[in-house]
């Protein structure tokens, strides 16, 4: 894969910000955006654990997607107390994934503030992310599209992202909205998914405090490199096109899938992942 740096600010103005980024629909990090935030110091996991240690969170790990498992819905359970203790303990596969702990523990809204930055960010929607160790969050793109600004607290967090012209590369599953789960993407086996070897994007480490800007329905692939956690703040998005297909994602593809999956079963499962190669190496002998 051809992979680049992220560009990389201390601070800016909301007008460079979208003169510069978000018109080009181009990534950037912003490395101080969040240092007159109460959560610049406070957000560690033993603060987390102190407010929020009795609340049940839902887990997720790294398992294929299976028929028996409903859209989106987790693994298992456990105490925020005892999560936060596996995550200082040992490397784990466990995460916590979209979900706004801040409905359940309100005190954390006075921690960050909305940034004015020029987008219109939707106000009910702060989602947090936990993660261990070596956790990764398989390569998918949002179904809403939105423009996202992904904060991240207490360690570092490697990601990779993709604009979506390079779809065509990325063995994308039919109906859904991540690629074949047994790409390994910190060491693609190119033999098998050859199409990889042309897929242009971006990589950087986020550390603490610093906000990465996803445009609008790029492609990323997340590694805890320490545990950590992380807050996505959304805005929909600004195209038309992209709208028309957060729309469809949302009311007619993911019923669609989920009929399916009821119907067929693991077939229906098996047969995508099929569709995912042949589709990307028919695009790709296209092209050649």
């Amino acid at each position: 894969m051809k992979l680049k740096q992220i560009e990389r600010v201390k601070k800016i103005s909301k007008a460079d910000f979208i003169s510069q980024y978000v018109k080009k629909q181009i990534p950037v990090v912003i490395e101080e955006l969040t240092e007159d935030w109460p959560a610049y110091h406070k957000w560690k996991l033993s603060y987390i654990n102190e407010i929020a240690g009795n609340i049940t969170v839902p887990l997720y790990d790294d398992r294929p997607v299976n028929h028996e498992d409903g859209f989106n819905e987790a693994h298992t359970k456990m105490k925020m107390s005892d999560y936060i203790s596996l995550l200082e303990s040992k490397p784990t596969n466990y995460r916590i994934f979209l979900y706004n702990l801040m409905k359940d523990v309100p005190a954390l809204n006075n921690d960050f503030k909305w940034p004015e930055i020029g987008l219109k960010l939707v106000k009910q929607m702060p989602m947090l992310f936990f993660g261990g160790e070596n956790s990764k969050v398989f390569m998918h793109f949002d179904i809403d599209y939105s423009n996202i600004l992904h904060f991240h607290f207490h360690g570092e967090k490697q990601c990779m992202i993709f604009p979506p012209d390079q779809s065509k590369y990325m063995y994308k599953v039919p109906h859904a909205l991540i690629s074949r789960e047994d790409i390994d993407f910190d060491n693609p086996d190119y033999e098998k998914f050859p199409a990889l070897k042309n897929a242009e994007g971006y990589i950087t480490k986020l550390k603490h405090g610093e906000m990465l800007y996803m445009p609008e329905g790029y492609w990323h692939y997340m590694k805890y490199l320490t545990p950590g956690f992380s807050m996505s703040l959304r805005s929909f998005p600004k195209s038309i096109s992209n709208l028309s297909k957060a729309a469809y994602n949302v009311f007619i593809m993911r019923y669609f899938d989920i009929m399916m999956r009821k119907f067929k079963g693991q077939k229906w499962i098996d047969y995508k992942n099929e569709k995912a190669i042949q589709n990307t190496h028919e695009n790709l002998r296209r092209s050649a």
